[in-house]
């Protein structure tokens, strides 16, 4: 056995050397030991089963090459997860096996996917305060804001920024109890324990921890018994000084059928919201998404990313299943990626009336610049130009923030549109005219009849 973990100790120094930080931290350093090795097959402990067909599908062809770069005859690596493990343990002791290092349990009891963490939370304008304030409790939990309370719509990062304190905390300190539940599954245990009388058990699972992080709150609506007996566990764990993050989809007073001295408590510490992504967000968003998902982050060209981004607006759940698909779909017909592919790939998730739209948006980019420039009285193709002079340079960085403000470009993309200038030349323009509004009235005045002309709703 000795041998093989040698192997496997080099296996996962070459992986640490070849891979990016984020992927090898994601899929491979929580995996320590061997398992056991049995008919030529080396079993692997992975954390769990996202984990372990992430493995499967990108780099166990990978794994089993440099495995038999060490071994005169040829050996496999099996991926299972813990509870496998578990139930091998269970049905026979005749096995050499290299017990999992004594924690691995106790990290996996506490109901949190340990890929969320800070490293791969892709930071931007809309969460940039969430997460800072995450960050911050995760230091100094219990200190900082208690509860912390992070709100926005379905799919954009609450539940993995929640989980990313957790997964610190344990991560920092072992000995921390960190427990993440969603709502629904608090009311669920209520309800046993009503029905079995088991309120010490319940009692116990709920206010017995360092950490609490509840998913949804949104959900205790009309649910008074059980409002109460979180009512009561809050309690307890503030004048305990344990920490509290809790999600919803709303603010804490937008939440209905929730009794008010629950939800005034949420509000106690500090609130947070996280908004959608704009489109550099959203791009970034993808290509963290890529480099976890495939050891090649060059594999899918950045037209493609930009295109992905440019539909699937909504929220990052549906834009990273996007992106997932049209992974599959070329890969497993081993079709090149292309914007024709992609555009086959995604047809069934795309609304044709958000394309249309994206078209007719495209359409009027050159509407903006025929009213600013006739606003400003000069010509379209000085607008265009490389012309320094005073009269030119303001009504063109004027236009560069209405084409930001409307149709959400990128800067890349405006710079193009401006004969290929620099995008930090165009991120320059835009935040030069967001402070002039800022102290100048007039031109504020200005900016905003023409965002009106060019389309923004009144």
């Amino acid at each position: 056995m000795e041998q093989y973990q040698k192997i496997w100790d080099k296996i996962k120094y070459q992986l640490q050397m070849t891979l990016d930080d984020d992927v090898y931290n994601e899929h491979f350093f929580g995996i320590s030991n061997v398992f056991k090795v049995i008919n030529n097959t080396i079993y692997l402990i992975s954390p769990n089963s996202f984990i372990k067909s992430k493995i499967e599908s990108f780099y166990l062809n990978r794994l089993n090459a440099m495995l038999n770069e060490y071994l005169p005859e040829k050996h496999l690596f099996k991926i299972i997860t813990k509870e496998q493990a578990a139930e091998e343990i269970a049905k026979t002791s005749s096995y050499e096996i290299n017990v999992p290092e004594p924690d691995l349990e106790s990290k996996y009891k506490t109901g949190l996917n340990n890929s969320y963490t800070f490293d791969n939370f892709v930071v931007g304008s809309s969460n940039r305060l969430a997460y800072t304030s995450a960050m911050k409790v995760a230091d100094q939990p219990g200190v900082v804001a208690n509860p912390l309370y992070i709100f926005g719509d379905v799919g954009l990062g609450k539940t993995h920024l929640m989980q990313c304190v957790g997964n610190y905390i344990i991560e920092n300190d072992v000995n921390k109890k960190v427990l993440y539940v969603k709502t629904d599954q608090f009311i669920e245990d209520y309800a046993k324990a009503a029905q079995k009388k088991a309120f010490d058990d319940f009692s116990k699972k709920y206010e017995n921890v360092d950490i609490l992080l509840v998913d949804d709150i949104q959900f205790l609506s009309g649910k008074t018994q059980s409002q109460l007996e979180f009512f009561k566990i809050f309690e307890k764990l503030k004048e305990s000084n344990k920490q509290i993050v809790i999600t919803s989809d709303r603010p804490a007073s937008e939440l209905y059928e929730i009794m008010s001295r629950l939800t005034s408590r949420f509000e106690w510490g500090l609130s947070v919201d996280i908004n959608r992504p704009n489109l550099e967000h959203r791009i970034l968003i993808l290509k963290k998404k890529l480099q976890a998902e495939t050891s090649d982050p060059d594999l899918i060209p950045e037209s493609i990313l930009d295109y992905i981004a440019s539909i699937f607006d909504n929220n990052v759940r549906e834009l990273e299943g996007a992106l997932k698909r049209v992974l599959f779909y070329c890969t497993a017909f081993d079709y090149k990626f292309t914007i024709a592919n992609a555009e086959e790939a995604l047809k069934n998730l795309i609304n044709s009336k958000n394309i249309s739209n994206k078209t007719l948006e495209s359409s009027n980019f050159n509407n903006v610049l025929d009213i600013v420039s006739s606003y400003y009285n000069i010509s379209t193709s000085d607008l265009l130009s490389k012309k320094r002079k005073k009269q030119y340079v303001f009504p063109r960085q004027v236009s560069m923030y209405i084409l930001k403000e409307l149709f959400d470009l990128t800067y890349k993309k405006i710079g193009q549109i401006f004969n290929n200038r620099d995008h930090s030349t165009v991120i320059y323009s835009i935040e030069q005219i967001a402070n002039d509004m800022q102290i100048d009235s007039i031109k504020k005045s200005d900016i905003d009849k023409l965002l009106v002309k060019c389309g923004k709703k009144a």
